[in-house]
């Protein structure tokens, strides 16, 4: 199992990754929120242990950010006990919140019921392919298949559509695809968006000029019609 532990006060950080590991979890950290976005982003992680007051960007709009791209469980700690930061958390997207001070071994039962939960009580972890009328996504294989057939895309094309696919009919602001796909420190322009998403209608679809799939809402943005 991989945990992301993300928290400005490394001595902290340092006794969670000791204490985890001891556990047989395999730990990567991170001091700031900017930082846990782009590596919740790139990486594979089982859960994610997110402090609330951080450098850069705090952990609130850290988790808001990291919920556009993924249902990863995230525990947030906070020194703060007050009932209206709770709420507040887990209207952001968290999952579970544990106040500092804390007992390493009460913040290990949280994980562990976590992780349970998130497994489906031992059940096995949702497919790895998903199939969309003629379209199939695999992410294990990272590849899209049509009529059985696999179609080339590049790695920004597959991020692209592998997001809209996991998400059908939510609409994405192409900020949004830009921020998620490309990350926060990207600065490109946002027609980059739209040339991907041409590319992939004349991959995917059967009549590029009247997509089936990878639809605009007008003034909005784009989404999957699932």
């Amino acid at each position: 199992m991989n945990i992301l532990v993300v928290d400005d006060e490394k001595l902290l950080v340092k006794g969670i990754k000791f204490n985890l590991e001891n556990d047989g979890y395999q730990v990567e950290c991170a001091y700031d929120g900017a930082a846990a976005v782009e590596l919740a982003r790139t990486g594979i992680f089982d859960l994610i242990i997110l402090d609330l007051m951080m450098p850069e960007i705090d952990g609130l709009e850290a988790c808001v950010r990291i919920r556009e791209f993924s249902d990863v469980p995230i525990i947030m700690l906070t020194a703060r006990s007050e009932d209206t930061d709770k709420i507040i958390g887990f209207e952001c997207g968290a999952d579970d919140y544990i106040t500092k001070p804390f007992n390493i071994l009460e913040l290990k039962a949280r994980i562990k019921a976590l992780l349970r939960r998130a497994s489906g009580g031992g059940q096995d972890k949702k497919q790895s392919q998903i199939t969309l009328g003629d379209l199939t996504l695999d992410t294990d294989q990272r590849v899209v298949i049509r009529d059985g057939k696999t179609v080339e895309l590049t790695a920004k094309e597959y991020d692209l559509i592998e997001l809209l696919m996991k998400n059908p009919r939510r609409v994405y602001s192409r900020e949004n695809l830009m921020n998620v796909v490309w990350g926060y420190a990207y600065t490109g322009d946002y027609r980059t968006v739209d040339v991907h998403i041409r590319r992939l209608r004349e991959k995917l679809e059967r009549c590029p000029a009247e997509p089936e799939y990878i639809l605009t809402k007008w003034g909005v943005g784009y989404y999957f019609k699932g």
